[in-house]
């Protein structure tokens, strides 16, 4: 019953890969059509997540887009944020409604909102309060539901020319890889991390998605 994932998930590591992303959402969505707890759901993500961003990030930092100035202003607020997240045990009925609203907002993103602006464009300061406010948002609704808030960043980053589309790739994947680990780390703490063998052997094809999309990106 569950077999389709072996499938489902390299597809999904790659294509995340390939433009800096962890592949949560993607996880999640797939996940929850099969009827697995939303903890381990949640669980899994993340160490996906951790595993298929880290691969992404490094190709990324190769290649020279990282900018440090850009990802610590989000990160500071974030990653604690991410851990409080994690931390905190909701109902089955409040992750699902969080879940599909992450996953609507992903959808309408994509259909209506994922043509980027030209990198020609000149590129604008960080507000750190901005900053500050919107790695604090991400990092909260990143460690609950069990993503590395990446998916919402990049468009932030990108439409507010804050950096170009290889930087925000790049700080997106290493945002998701840190935020996820501290949600990891949260869940873990307050004793709502699960897993079992079978998500545990979704990883290796993970990794295999990613090491192709991440070459590709």
């Amino acid at each position: 019953m569950l077999m389709p994932l072996y499938f489902f998930v390299p597809l999904i590591a790659f294509l995340y890969a390939s433009v800096g992303f962890g592949g949560a959402t993607g996880y999640l969505a797939v996940m929850s059509f099969f009827g697995i707890p939303p903890q381990i759901m949640a669980s899994t993500a993340l160490l996906l997540n951790i595993f298929v961003a880290s691969i992404s990030f490094s190709s990324f930092y190769r290649a020279g887009h990282l900018r440090r100035d850009l990802l610590l202003p989000f990160l500071a607020t974030s990653a604690p944020a991410a851990f409080l997240g994690g931390y905190f045990k909701i109902t089955d009925e409040i992750y699902a409604i969080l879940l599909y609203a992450v996953l609507t907002f992903v959808a309408i993103s994509l259909l209506f909102f994922s043509k980027k602006q030209a990198d020609s464009q000149p590129l604008r300061p960080v507000p750190l309060i901005w900053a500050l406010i919107i790695g604090l948002g991400i990092g909260l609704l990143s460690g609950m539901v069990g993503i590395g808030g990446g998916i919402f960043l990049s468009p932030v980053i990108i439409f507010a020319r804050w950096g170009s589309s290889k930087q925000a790739s790049a700080v997106a994947a290493a945002f998701i890889v840190l935020n996820s680990l501290s949600g990891l780390l949260g869940r873990i703490t307050g004793g709502s991390f699960q897993i079992d063998s079978f998500s545990l052997s979704l990883i290796p094809f993970g990794l295999i998605g990613a090491l192709l999309g991440s070459y590709i990106g």
